[in-house]
């Protein structure tokens, strides 16, 4: 084995030891002479730092002078239009149908004929009950007669009275069948069905006829639990139908029951409709009148959220500070939204809000309000 590669990687270790643990040593023997000289450091006093200029520089924002105003609220639902009436007008005797009959979508007034029944031996049993009735009435007065002069029993007297009394019953009883004849309209309205067919036998419950009333007319809908207390009887309310035709009206009928599966409470609406021509059945936008508040009309786009996530508004405070205030928004319309949840008059920051924080000083330009 030959030394001499030994004796070089010898030499290369004791050289870097050499550079690496003992190079103070060495720098000093290089620099004997300038060890001896005495280094003076002489410390320059710092400046002085105007305190205002620690602080932040004014951020440039857009913003607009916001005073509340009066706005009519509104609740939203849909619904359908319902006709305020509809009967099933049947029969209550029995009997052969002697009437022509009237065809559905025909307009009746109250009291016109819809069916008329033929009237078979009803006018004999009534000829029958009032001469058993006038028979009664000569008992009666010859039994109370006797029965003043000592010679009739008291017994005798209310016979004769109950006979009496049972004859006008059975007068009564016939006229009222007669008067079941013909039967008539309850009020104004539309056939939903023909009447029933000339010769058709009608028993006891039998159909002649389904009426509705569609002047006025009612619109329905279903209120959630969170807008119950909104609504109020009488209040207005506005309809558009899917024809595109808008109708006023009022509340008339609040459910004071929840329906069991939905939650929800029934509103009735009731709308004029002297020309009939609102059908029953049709789907309906409903818009009821809540009570107004007081709100701000801002622009959509100045809505931002804080680090928790609260939707709401950056404003500018006392000192042309950034502030946040919380916000729920009330309509929303084509110029911009309502908001509550503001002071009185508020500088509501329009432009920039989104870099700017609470606290942080703002060089405000002013805009014009919101018509």
């Amino acid at each position: 084995m030959k030394p001499i590669p030994i004796l070089m990687a010898l030499v290369v270790a004791g050289l870097l030891y050499t550079l690496v643990f003992e190079r103070d040593r060495i720098a000093a023997v290089f620099n004997g002479s300038r060890d001896s000289e005495t280094v003076v450091v002489v410390e320059q006093p710092e400046p002085d730092v105007d305190a205002d200029a620690t602080e932040l520089a004014a951020i440039s924002v857009v913003a607009m002078e916001s005073v509340a105003r009066p706005v009519e609220n509104a609740v939203i639902l849909r619904g359908q239009t319902e006709a305020a009436r509809q009967v099933e007008v049947k029969s209550q005797i029995s009997g052969l149908v002697v009437s022509e009959p009237l065809r559905k979508g025909a307009f009746v007034t109250k009291g016109e004929v819809m069916c008329e029944i033929e009237p078979g031996t009803r006018p004999a049993v009534l000829a029958e009950a009032e001469a058993r009735l006038a028979e009664a009435r000569i008992e009666d007065t010859a039994a109370d007669r006797l029965a003043e002069g000592g010679f009739g029993s008291e017994t005798r007297k209310v016979a004769a009275r109950a006979s009496l009394q049972a004859a006008e019953a059975l007068v009564e009883v016939a006229n009222t069948d007669i008067a079941r004849l013909r039967i008539a309209a309850p009020f104004d309205g539309l056939l939903e069905s023909d009447s029933a067919e000339l010769g058709s036998l009608l028993q006891p419950g039998d159909h002649c006829a389904t009426i509705i009333q569609l002047d006025p007319i009612k619109i329905v809908g279903f209120l959630p639990e969170t807008s119950v207390d909104a609504v109020e009887l009488g209040a207005p309310a506005r309809g558009r139908l899917a024809t595109g035709a808008t109708v006023q009206g009022a509340v008339t009928f609040l459910s004071r029951s929840a329906d069991p599966n939905t939650r929800t409470f029934q509103v009735e609406i009731e709308v004029p409709n002297p020309d009939l021509s609102i059908r029953d059945g049709q789907s309906a936008d409903i818009a009821i009148s809540s009570t107004g508040v007081r709100a701000h009309l801002v622009p959509q786009s100045a809505l931002t959220l804080d680090n928790s996530g609260t939707m709401g508004l950056r404003t500018v405070e006392e000192g042309d500070k950034v502030g946040f205030q919380a916000v729920d928004i009330v309509r929303d319309t084509t110029t911009g939204i309502w908001v509550t949840g503001l002071p009185e008059t508020a500088t509501v920051i329009t432009t920039g809000q989104e870099y700017v924080i609470d606290g942080v000083p703002v060089q405000v330009t002013l805009r014009e309000p919101i018509e």
